[in-house]
């Protein structure tokens, strides 16, 4: 069975899971294979994902994106650690009857990402880290004034998700101008917006994840799964410097950085990144 259509297209379904949570997600492209798992950056719902990198990761394979417990049209509440969310992501996975899956996180999303495999290695193949850092790394407690200012006050715009997302290369504020066009260009349908006790319980799962703990870093070296850490080269949110430290200490990972980019890498680079989700996937 295929779910034909672009991810603008794509209906919004619900599934119930385990723990009495309600689940809004999306599915797109053609079934069959090891399902694309999506886990969201800080405050963002279904519709925060880029619908030409959706479109070009689902062209071949099977893309599931999901709203996390407590987040937009998911019901529940929104945890305040980095290991609830991935109970929570696994409670999802389980209750579309998946066991074999591959990971993409973004931001907290690979936060989520890394618990998700080490709480439940088997269920998860390979593993996409896109602006990761490990837990319990030195200087991540917290982002910069001018980050949080630009994602963190109560009334977001579209000047503070430049700031935060790209560059100020003339390129890149370009190309987060198209995205946000992109972000903005499904009209009918579109998901609820994450509420500020979802921004709350997030930030105070990021400060715990970002509290350092040099003890913490070697869990990872339990990650078994093939890993690719993503990055752009110039990304204020999350400096690059963690992709590689992250890589450091999982086994069977490598870094590539994106050029002239910031933590919105993957939507300014859509294409050529999702080439390369496609060529680590099918390796």
């Amino acid at each position: 069975m295929d779910h034909n259509g672009t991810y603008l297209d794509a209906k919004t379904s619900t599934v119930e899971g385990s723990n009495g949570v309600t689940y809004a997600y999306r599915r797109l492209g053609p079934q069959g294979g090891r399902p694309l798992v999506l886990l969201q950056h800080f405050r963002g719902n279904l519709d925060n994902w880029d619908p030409d990198l959706v479109d070009a990761l689902a062209a071949s394979r099977d893309v599931i994106a999901f709203d996390n417990s407590g987040v937009a049209a998911t019901t529940g509440s929104t945890p305040t650690a980095i290991a609830q969310m991935a109970d929570d992501a696994i409670v999802f996975v389980e209750a579309l009857g998946l066991d074999r899956i591959d990971l993409l996180g973004f931001s907290i999303g690979s936060f989520v990402a890394q618990e998700v495999a080490l709480t439940r290695p088997s269920l998860v193949a390979k593993v996409v880290l896109a602006s990761t850092a490990p837990q319990g790394a030195p200087g991540i407690q917290g982002w910069a004034p001018d980050i949080i200012a630009a994602i963190g006050e109560p009334k977001t715009g579209p000047e503070g998700y430049l700031h935060a997302f790209f560059t100020d290369s003339p390129a890149s504020r370009a190309a987060g101008q198209q995205v946000l066009g992109r972000l903005y260009s499904r009209t009918e349908g579109r998901d609820e917006q994450t509420s500020w006790r979802t921004r709350n319980a997030q930030y105070d799962a990021v400060l715990k994840w970002g509290t350092p703990n040099f003890g913490l870093l070697q869990r990872l070296t339990a990650i078994q799964q093939p890993v690719f850490i993503a990055n752009g080269d110039d990304d204020r949110m999350i400096l690059p410097w963690y992709s590689h430290l992250t890589a450091a200490l999982i086994p069977d990972a490598f870094v590539k950085l994106y050029p002239d980019s910031a933590h919105g890498f993957l939507f300014q680079h859509a294409r050529a990144f999702a080439a390369d989700v496609h060529a680590f996937l099918d390796a």
